[in-house]
């Protein structure tokens, strides 16, 4: 199923009408296509959806994890520190108001995309690591990834952007692990510390 599809058909269970539907998608389209999106477009999203198809079965609230990958970086701009809040604000305020999603956890989970840290709720746990798979790439395709995020920030010099960047990779290793559920502790913990590593020493 393509993205559009699995889209119209999230939100039409979840309450939205067939003309909402469309202009939502439209919105949505706009939103992760813009030029200065070299990451955090529509193909980050369709990644996020893989392994969530993959795990769906493991999920207490696959409804809400679903619409929360959707809207999870829909405000996104690398010279603001509010990209997941106002995204999470966006995202409930759009929901139809008769709606069978839990509106508070989908804020929650949104939220928790910017900290990536271990949560109570198990299913945000999984959303943050849908969220950071990318990290536990081949070389290859985790360069890939790193250059995108650059593109990104490219309105800050080297100068700025390696220490900030080296600051917030330095910051997964700190943490006791990257990933907070078993199953992508066992798959992919060892690999993104190693791309993460690799990365930190490119940049100093």
């Amino acid at each position: 199923m393509n993205l559009k599809d699995k889209y119209t058909q999230l939100l039409s269970k979840i309450g939205f009408g067939t003309n909402e539907i469309q202009q939502n998608w439209l919105d949505l389209e706009k939103a992760y296509s813009k030029k200065s999106r070299h990451y955090h477009n529509l193909t980050h999203i369709q990644d996020m959806i893989s392994s969530y198809d993959k795990y769906a079965d493991q999920l207490q609230f696959p409804v809400e994890v679903l619409y929360a990958i959707f809207y999870h970086d829909y405000i996104y701009s690398s010279s603001r520190k509010d990209n997941e809040l106002k995204s999470a604000e966006f995202a409930v305020k759009i929901l139809p108001k008769e709606t069978t999603l839990n509106s508070e956890l989908v804020f929650d989970m949104i939220c928790a995309t910017q900290l990536h840290q271990h949560n109570a709720i198990e299913d945000i746990n999984w959303l943050i690591d849908f969220d950071l798979k990318i990290l536990a790439r081949d070389w290859d395709g985790y360069k890939t990834y790193f250059e995108q995020i650059r593109k990104e920030y490219r309105i800050y010099p080297d100068f700025l952007y390696k220490p900030g960047r080296a600051k917030a990779l330095k910051h997964f290793l700190e943490n006791e692990f990257i990933f907070q559920t078993d199953q992508f502790r066992n798959l992919y913990e060892e690999k993104a510390r190693a791309n993460i590593e690799k990365e930190i020493s490119l940049l100093s």
